[in-house]
């Protein structure tokens, strides 16, 4: 059962909470953030110069900070935010402090099932990584992005182990970049390195890593596909296995890799690779003329291509289908399996399936107005703001979360009625 189903299906409406008597109170409010399900609405509110905290649902942290950041809520709908007071950062949740600080959080990443909360960290001058408030032992130069595993059990991040004086083009040379899984570097080196994401099992991290001048590739546990490559990009793991995809740059061309073989024919580019839900079909963003983008699936593009970006591909339920934002001619919509809707937009959001797979709504802007959309129908409410609306498990209703005359609403409505 979907954590979804426990949610309130039957209250059509509920008034959450009014932020226009918000904005008469604080000086400023920021990072409006609900709930996944609604029933709470969080912001970095003001209220003094120079100071801020946080206000859920119109009841205010008695504490303030010089900053807050990074509002997040987790499945038990408990707020997280990253603080920072008299030069100390922590993380609170619902307005319980961590025991440990630091002098920077960033990059705040729940686990997979949002129990956990992990965080680069800095205790100057050295930085890492910690999960649930359990800093790395090891701590490096420098770190830059993170990973945490399907299991929630580990980090990674991509650490600076030498040192390196400006301009010391020769130790640069000599590699001063790896990955650190739970503090521990891998035993190889690289002139940069990049991507960094763990296997379904949680015992391997892949990355990208420069090894030269224009040399690229793919690192698994440290060592690097048979390469180099002229570029490469983010890699994932194939779902229920250790095997590595990856788009590839050759002197043929842009093509996608398993393991450092290609598995697809080339292109002028290939990107933001997605497998369907069940592993079977692999989908991704090519460039198969100049300038002209689509989507790729199995390796056969779409018949219709688009004049200025397509963003990663989105399966449905039943792997059968795939959904993409696009744009063309400056104008933003949504197409599936190749063909796009007739309504265009300023802006539009990741496209969503219906649990059936039968129905595909996304959130759009257009005007300064936010609206839903229905299989390519502007749905007849358009909202000063609105998050992505998300389906009942069975299909027929949406919970929509929305400001609506400055006041923020938890909606229930049927999907025949948007």
């Amino acid at each position: 059962m979907s954590e979804s189903a426990n949610w309130d299906w039957d209250t059509k409406e509920k008034l959450v909470a009014n932020i226009n008597d918000w904005k008469k109170k604080f000086i400023d409010i920021r990072e409006l953030t609900p709930s996944d399900d609604g029933e709470k609405i969080a912001a970095v509110v003001q209220p003094e110069k120079g100071r801020f905290t946080t206000c859920v649902n119109s009841d205010v942290w008695g504490e303030t900070f010089e900053r807050v950041y990074s509002l997040k809520f987790n499945p038990d709908n408990q707020l997280i935010s990253s603080t920072y007071r008299d030069y100390i950062w922590a993380l609170a949740v619902d307005h319980e402090m961590w025991e440990e600080t630091f002098d920077f959080i960033w990059n705040l990443t729940l686990t997979q099932d949002g129990k956990g909360i992990a965080v680069n960290i800095k205790r100057d001058p050295h930085l890492g990584a910690a999960l649930n408030g359990q800093v790395w032992e090891n701590l490096y130069i420098d770190a830059r992005h993170l990973a945490v595993s399907p299991d929630g059990q580990k980090t990674a991040s991509c650490i600076q182990i030498q040192p390196m004086k400006t301009l010391d083009i020769f130790t640069y040379q000599k590699g001063i970049w790896t990955v650190a899984v739970d503090g521990t570097p891998w035993d190889k080196k690289f002139w940069s390195i990049w991507g960094p994401v763990f296997s379904p099992d949680s015992n391997h991290v892949a990355a990208c890593v420069r090894t030269g001048f224009a040399q690229y590739n793919i690192a698994v546990d440290g060592n690097t596909w048979e390469g180099p490559f002229g570029l490469v990009w983010e890699p994932i793991f194939k779902p229920n296995s250790n095997d590595v995809i990856a788009p590839i740059r050759t002197p043929k061309g842009t093509t996608l890799a398993m393991n450092g073989k290609p598995i697809w024919g080339f292109f002028f580019n290939v990107w933001r690779q997605r497998f369907s839900p069940d592993g079977q079909k692999l989908a991704a963003v090519v460039v198969p003329a100049f300038s002209r983008w689509t989507i790729a699936v199995d390796g056969t593009p779409w018949g219709t291509t688009f004049s200025d970006a397509v963003l990663s591909p989105v399966f449905s339920p039943n792997n059968k289908r795939v959904a993409a934002v696009v744009k063309d001619n400056n104008r933003w919509l949504v197409a599936i399996d190749g063909t796009p809707w007739a309504e265009k937009f300023d802006n539009v959001w990741d496209p969503v399936f219906s649990p059936d797979s039968n129905t595909v709504i996304a959130k759009a802007e257009r005007n300064g107005k936010f609206y839903i959309v229905v299989d390519g129908k502007v749905g007849k409410k358009g909202y000063e703001y609105l998050w992505n609306p998300v389906f009942s498990s069975d299909g027929k209703k949406l919970l929509i979360r929305c400001v609506d005359g400055g006041k923020y609403y938890r909606k229930v409505i049927p999907i025949n009625e948007i």
